[in-house]
């Protein structure tokens, strides 16, 4: 039979002893003067402080539930998530972005269509062939230019009118944010 050494029982006595301190209780009171302590034996807590005495594990479970109760709240109050987990913030100001998108090309369309006409007025009023020639090829651009502004508007009302409605749906978000 082998003997079984101190020194060999000592890490497993050690680990025991540990294991009961971690598991004790602390209990927290406060003073007349405000002044908070803590102890791990509640005898040592006056006894006019011992009814408002807490452990420590009290005060984090009401902690917890606390914060479990505003949490609830919160998701109540209106913190529903897609299915990619994106709220009514994204989707507003997607939505939002798209027609400031718009909005500015359909600017730029118009100031375009006014400069477009006014090369055309004095297109027709030049009687000069090269003031004519350079008159048309500037009114070009802006054609081009107008036709990119055309292409761009009707990007951003497809956006708005079909692909994130039919990406909200898909998504599951609630209709309400992309109106």
């Amino acid at each position: 039979m082998k003997k079984i050494s101190f020194i060999t029982l000592l890490p497993c006595f050690l680990v025991f002893l540990v294991a009961q301190v971690s598991f004790s209780q602390v209990y927290k009171w406060t003073d007349e003067k405000g002044v908070t302590h803590f102890t791990d034996d509640i005898s040592q807590v006056p006894g006019e402080f011992r009814p408002k005495a807490a452990s420590i594990e009290a005060i984090q479970e009401r902690e917890e539930t606390k914060l479990e109760g505003e949490s609830a709240t919160a998701k109540k109050e209106g913190s529903y998530k897609d299915q990619l987990g994106r709220g009514e913030d994204y989707w507003r100001g997607r939505v939002e972005d798209w027609r400031k998108k718009l909005r500015e090309q359909q600017d730029k369309l118009e100031s375009l269509r006014i400069k477009y006409n006014g090369l055309t007025e004095k297109y027709n009023d030049s009687r000069s062939l090269t003031e004519r020639a350079n008159l048309r090829r500037e009114r070009d651009k802006i054609k081009t230019e107008m036709d990119e502004c055309s292409t761009q508007i009707d990007e951003a009302r497809g956006m708005m009118d079909k692909k994130i409605p039919e990406e909200a749906e898909l998504y599951k978000a609630k209709t309400e944010w992309i109106k």
